[in-house]
């Protein structure tokens, strides 16, 4: 699935953020009905981290269709992978994450593909060298990146056979 912002008026890009907001909410919170009482460290936990996903991938959205450009970190001017990534959480949380792909995906901590959550950060091997790209989780093996040359920030199903045999793995970074 590609999704282009170009082709979206900003009403529809808009409906479009809210409907996979929910969706993603709606699936993880109504998997299972919530053991914890609203008062437990548990559920307290639970929310912040659903208040997180959800300004990461609100954020993420925001900038479906900014054009890629090599070493770009700004959408005026372009983004690509690491750019794109940095500047959502450097918005989204305030967090400052490295430059590069590669030295992002040595910090914070490792997580399974069947455990990512959204917000987390996925990569892959694009340039015959592991961690080479980018993106960040959506939600139902969804993710949004910057992707490469003539592209535009977009989201894709890592269930594509390409991004299947580039997966390198995923990152939750902690605050």
């Amino acid at each position: 699935m590609l999704i282009r912002a170009s082709r979206c008026s900003k009403k529809i890009r808009f409906a479009l953020i809210i409907a996979l907001f929910q969706f993603c909410i709606y699936s993880q919170s109504h998997a299972t009905e919530n053991p914890f009482p609203e008062s437990s460290t548990a559920f307290i936990k639970l929310n912040e981290l659903r208040d997180r996903a959800s300004d990461l991938t609100v954020k993420a959205l925001d900038l479906l269709g900014i054009r890629y450009k090599r070493g770009g970190s700004t959408p005026e001017n372009g983004l690509d992978c690491s750019g794109f990534v940095r500047l959502v959480f450097k918005d989204a949380l305030g967090a400052e994450l490295p430059r590069t792909a590669q030295e992002i995906s040595k910090i914070g901590e490792h997580i399974e593909a069947k455990d990512l959550q959204p917000g987390d950060l996925v990569f892959y091997n694009t340039l015959r060298k592991g961690f080479s790209h980018v993106g960040i989780y959506l939600g139902d093996n969804k993710f949004i990146h910057s992707p490469s040359a003539g592209g535009q920030v977009r989201v894709e199903s890592m269930d594509i056979a390409y991004w299947k045999k580039r997966f390198n793995g995923g990152r939750r970074i902690n605050d």
